[in-house]
């Protein structure tokens, strides 16, 4: 699977539930999280121009569930950051395993699984 960088990666999660006005109607909705507004957790590994992403990578905001106004029914926020999970059990960026195409995601805090859909790059590919 190709390495996740901070250059555009798409992070989809379903069912995002969230409360939906007026009657606060639990209503699932596509969460989606992208990249590049994600903050990094090291700067040391380029990857065809962008910073590789691991474990510890946090996301700053979701997208996708803002209809659902009165919160996430877990999470209770809209537009909450999403985190990966699940990356690569043998290469290390820094600290922490790396992320790769394919990589588990909590996405709106804790109000969805999602996984990373879209590669940002396509020249270096993490198969362990």
């Amino acid at each position: 699977m190709f390495a996740n960088t901070n250059l555009g990666v798409m992070n989809l999660g379903f069912p995002d539930v969230c409360l939906t006005p007026p009657y606060a109607l639990p209503i699932p909705y596509p969460n989606i999280a992208l990249s590049l507004t994600h903050i990094p957790s090291q700067f040391k590994v380029l990857i065809g121009g962008g910073l590789a992403e691991n474990l510890l990578t946090e996301g700053t905001t979701s997208l996708g569930d803002t209809t659902g106004v009165d919160t996430g029914l877990i999470s209770h926020e809209v537009a909450g950051q999403d985190q990966p999970v699940l990356g690569s059990f043998k290469v290390l960026y820094g600290t922490a395993f790396a992320t790769r195409l394919t990589t588990v995601n909590i996405q709106n805090g804790i109000n969805s699984v999602g996984v990373s859909l879209t590669p940002a790059q396509l020249v270096a590919l993490l198969l362990g």
